[in-house]
């Protein structure tokens, strides 16, 4: 059935929106709605979900109490103006954006309101986040059942609208599986307490005439619909049947919105097993893998999820090799989880199966940190799919088809030869015990017909799923990515089932009009088909390369899919993105947010010069440029650039604020003040002074509470070139040690213990022959032109040394991780290739001391240590060598994760103090005050020693310095 006729079939349209955007924000405060917000940012936030689509709100509100939902409709319905419910936007499929009012229930309406042991059940508001419902329960030994990928932002809302599943519903099944009861408001306004809820509804005209509605149409529910687990497509009215009980909770389950708003949810807890036990089992690809679940089933897995090698070969490019944890031979896995009560009972369950499933090699995995990882690039799926092998981005659209699991294998094979057929290429993974498979494919959005590829195909493949008896959407919903397709799927019976359901709980269209009845045009609204290039030939001002994204600042802003990962808590694994998140809560201050805003001034929707916009500002005004995004974004966001971008674009040629000069020129200033001993004292004290420090914090556009950090009467290069030199030669050859600014004027005394440990090491110690400085302060306060002269000397003093066969070995991450990445991101051509060379043969303290054939580390046993890596050591260099030598040196180490709140000139801006603290009081500080008085602060960034003096009070230390203070000597040789 081709597009044409699908289109003729579509009802009438809701009437259009008259309301003015300032008619309603003054309708729903007088309503009583408080947090109501039509400004030009918070629609460019909201205007875009996980999915393909755009469609700006007229107005976002973020209720505080479900009262103020109420109100809401209310005000829409008299307005006749649509209502769209959020969560945390992590929708694929569309289901999240609107153009009327979008309610973001996730900041304040995200409480567990209860939970009953006895009966096994939670209440819970619709923005609570899974994983915090898990954290409420587990005290308990229960846990909620559904976990999808997301299952760290999700919130319970959004699981309830899309009837989530995730990778473990084969042992608990779907969100409509667990949903025992509802209370909601339908587009009537009619409160229903559906089920499992205090007071529920027992006479109501609506659930009359519902009733009436599914008795007239027995056949056609009965035959087209729940015919397998994952037929998400559609309204699930196979629950009003009476052999079902007329359960109307669970029905509205997966209906997106569009029949009713969620105010509260109860909902069936489980017991987690204690016992759990991973299968991993290697196939020639992904087809074969997809052959073999028919006889893994028969075991009761509690999870069956498929792995195509080329997102393990995407996390090897990315992360290195050893972020790929030991797999069995393959190039596509089965991850087949299985769980029980009894651990011999488990392994013999897993032994068995790995013999049987038919797999090139098998392996059971124990070891909870080695299936943590497995889990975790699954969990990064769609992030990780985002591009393609050739580096062309990859889109979501046909995301979650489902087909009964005995017919994967034949659809998988059909499916690749419809993707080649269309020049089309994509990875698949996903639920493949259920049928369910996950996909991102290189639709040419861009190109002039690509959004006639991107429905073509899509109607290409939905009639495959359907000749499989398989659902549209297996567990994200149809959206507006494939409420078009229904008919494929469906009688017109059906349909027209539907959009009278449809009109008994929202007779005006007023619930997420556009989704499943009447949908809007699946090519409509797409965000990357309106996004033009912005290359150094349409920009010529464009400062960075952007390398990995074919000189195109666009494509990399577009990096972002919205999966939203940077609204999750993942500091507890060691992750960084995105502290000020973590500290505001606000959209605008996630990474997601912030490239929202900018993919809207990169395709002119906020104006002319959307770089001076005041929505671009406020939105990364916020942003700590910790790049903790470039390396926890599964999408390899990496907002500090684009930051450094646009602040480079917004002051070019134009007056700057006077934090961008003191603080972003601080190099400068701090040679200038140490050529002189006895002017570096006078400056210190009058940086210390009383009746000074508000005139020079102000001058210098620094937050008056801030104390600054004291210079060196003594620099790092002056003793260096002072101190008496080692009698031979190094036997392990030249290091260039990279004198930063930070440890030759403020921590000299770093340099000097980095200084007698590579000596002891075996090394000749170097410095270049001037100063020199990788340009960090410049790149941080985007002043890019600057900070390519400098990075341009500094390759330059390097390069010789390197082709003669040094080192280059970095103190301040920060530094270190400028000639490792941005470097190559300032320097064109002949120089390029020179920073290239420079970055291959740039290293940190503890990978060259750990590549050192006969280094052995100083005796740390009985040393105890809390580490915070600085956040560019974690995102561009990795701390993972650190760890290793601490351990191989006997030290007990807890390393934290996110950010110690400082991050360069961030923490000490004026406007920024508080939220600089909030960042670490969340993971540093806590962990400070809770470790022993003995215990090492371990912190190698300058930040992170200037953020824990003023705040801790407690002084941090540098590797160099540990290891310096710990080395063997004659009387006292090392044990390790």
């Amino acid at each position: 059935m081709g597009a044409g006729s699908i289109a003729a079939r579509r009802g009438p349209g809701r009437t259009p929106e008259t309301a003015t955007a300032r008619d309603l924000v003054g309708a729903l405060r007088r309503a009583g709605v408080a947090e109501v917000d039509d400004s030009p940012l918070r629609r460019s936030l909201y205007s875009s979900d996980a999915s393909l689509y755009r469609v700006p709100p007229r107005v976002v509100v973020l209720p505080r109490h479900v009262d103020e939902v109420l109100a809401v409709l209310a005000v829409a319905t008299e307005h006749e103006v649509a209502v769209t419910m959020r969560g945390g936007g992590t929708s694929i499929a569309g289901n999240a954006v609107g153009p009327g009012i979008v309610v973001d229930t996730s900041r304040h309406l995200d409480r567990v309101l209860e939970i009953d042991p006895e009966t096994r059940t939670a209440l819970v508001e619709p923005g609570v986040v899974q994983a915090s419902l898990q954290r409420a329960a587990a005290p308990y030994g229960l846990r909620f059942g559904p976990d999808p990928s997301t299952h760290n932002r999700a919130t319970l809302g959004g699981m309830i609208g899309n009837n989530a599943c995730g990778s473990r519903a084969l042992g608990y099944g779907r969100t409509s599986d667990n949903v025992l009861g509802l209370d909601v408001v339908a587009g009537t306004g009619e409160r229903l307490r559906l089920g499992a809820i205090d007071g529920a509804t027992e006479a109501s005209p609506l659930l009359t005439d519902l009733r009436q509605l599914v008795r007239g149409n027995l056949a056609t529910i009965r035959t087209e619909l729940g015919r397998f687990g994952r037929q998400v497509s559609g309204y699930s009215l196979e629950h009003l049947l009476p052999e079902q009980g007329f359960d109307v909770a669970r029905a509205l389950v997966g209906s997106e919105g569009t029949l009713a708003l969620t105010l509260a949810a109860r909902v069936r807890l489980v017991r987690d097993a204690p016992v759990r036990v991973l299968v991993a089992l290697g196939y020639p690809s992904m087809v074969e893998a997809a052959d073999a679940v028919r006889a893994i089933l028969p075991y009761a897995p509690i999870a069956c999820e498929g792995l195509d090698g080329r997102i393990v070969d995407v996390v090897r490019a990315r992360r290195g090799d050893a972020a790929v944890p030991d797999l069995p031979r393959g190039d596509g896995w089965l991850l087949v989880e299985l769980a029980g009560d009894e651990r011999p009972v488990v392994l013999d369950t897993a032994q068995r199966l790995a013999a049987g499933a038919g797999a090139l090699e098998a392996m059971v995995v124990t070891d909870p940190a080695h299936a943590a990882a497995l889990w975790r690039i699954r969990e990064d799926g769609a992030g990780l799919s985002a591009r393609t092998p050739a580096g062309a981005p990859a889109h979501a659209g046909w995301e979650d088809a489902a087909v009964p699991p005995e017919k994967l294998g034949a659809y998988l094979r059909e499916f690749e030869a419809l993707l080649a057929e269309h020049r089309l290429t994509g990875v698949p993974y996903g639920h493949f015990g259920d049928g369910c498979v996950h996909i991102r494919i290189d639709f040419p959005l861009t190109a002039a017909n690509g959004t006639q590829v991107f429905k073509d195909f899509l109607y290409a493949a939905g009639g495959l799923a359907a000749r499989h008896g398989g659902s549209m959407s297996g567990e994200h919903g149809d959206g507006r990515a494939r409420g078009e397709l229904l008919p494929l799927m469906y009688s017109p019976d059906a349909i027209a089932l539907f959009e009278r359901v449809k009109a008994v709980f929202d007779p005006h269209d007023v619930l997420n009009p556009g989704v499943i009845v009447r949908p809007a045009p699946l090519d409509a609204d797409v965000r990357v088909a309106a996004a033009p290039p912005l290359r150094r030939t349409e920009l010529p001002t464009l400062a960075l390369a952007y390398r990995h994204d074919r000189g195109d600042l666009s494509m990399a802003v577009h990096r972002c899919t919205g999966v939203g990962k940077c609204r999750a808590d993942t500091t507890g694994s060691g992750g960084v993105m995105c502290p000020s998140f973590l500290a505001t809560r606000d959209e605008k201050d996630s990474t997601r947010g912030r490239a929202r805003v900018l993919q809207d001034v990169v395709s002119g929707r906020l104006g002319p010069d959307g770089w001076r916009s005041a929505a671009l500002h406020d939105a990364l005004d916020l942003c700590l440029a910790c790049k903790g995004c470039s390396a926890d974004c599964p999408t390899g966001v990496d907002m500090a650039a684009y930051k450094a971008e646009a602040l480079h674009q917004r002051y070019r040629r134009r007056i700057r604020p006077r934090s961008h000069y003191l603080l972003g020129r601080l190099p400068r200033w701090a040679r200038l003040v140490g050529r002189v001993p006895a002017v570096t004292r006078v400056v210190n004290v009058m940086m210390r002074s009383a009746v000074l420090h508000p005139l020079i914090t102000w001058s210098a556009g620094v937050d008056a509470r801030r104390t600054l950090p004291g210079f060196a009467t003594t620099t790092f290069r002056r003793w260096f070139a002072r101190r008496d030199l080692p009698s031979s030669q190094g036997r392990h050859g030249d290091v260039v040690l990279f004198v930063d600014t930070f440890t030759d004027a403020f921590s000299p005394e770093v340099g000097r213990a980095a200084v007698a440990v590579l000596e002891q090491a075996g090394y000749r110690v170097r410095v270049t022959e001037k100063p020199v400085c990788c340009g960090l302060t410049w790149i941080s306060t985007g002043q890019l032109d600057g900070a390519r002269r400098q990075v341009r000397a500094t390759v330059a003093a390097l390069a010789p040394h390197v082709r003669a066969g040094a080192t280059v070995v970095g103190l301040e991450p920060s530094c270190t991780a400028v000639l490792r990445s941005d470097a190559l991101e300032l320097l064109d051509g002949a120089e390029a290739d020179a920073a290239a060379e420079v970055a291959a043969a740039t290293r940190t303290l503890a990978e060259l001391l750990s590549a050192t054939p006969d280094w052995t580390p100083p005796d740390l046993t009985g040393a105890s240590a809390v580490a915070q890596p600085h956040c560019h050591h974690h995102a561009v260099l990795g701390w993972d060598t650190d760890a290793a030598l601490l351990k191989r040196a006997g030290a007990a180490v807890r390393r934290l994760g996110g950010c110690c709140g400082l991050a360069g000139n961030f923490g000490v801006e004026r406007g920024h103090h508080d939220v600089s603290v909030a960042v670490a009081e969340h993971d540093l500080l806590p962990a400070v005050r809770d470790a022993a008085t003995d215990a090492v602060v371990l912190a190698d960034g300058f930040s992170c020693r200037t953020q824990l003096d003023a705040l801790a009070d407690r002084p941090g230390e540098h590797l160099a310095q540990l290891l310096a203070r710990h080395l063997p000597t004659p009387d006292k040789p090392t044990s390790h």
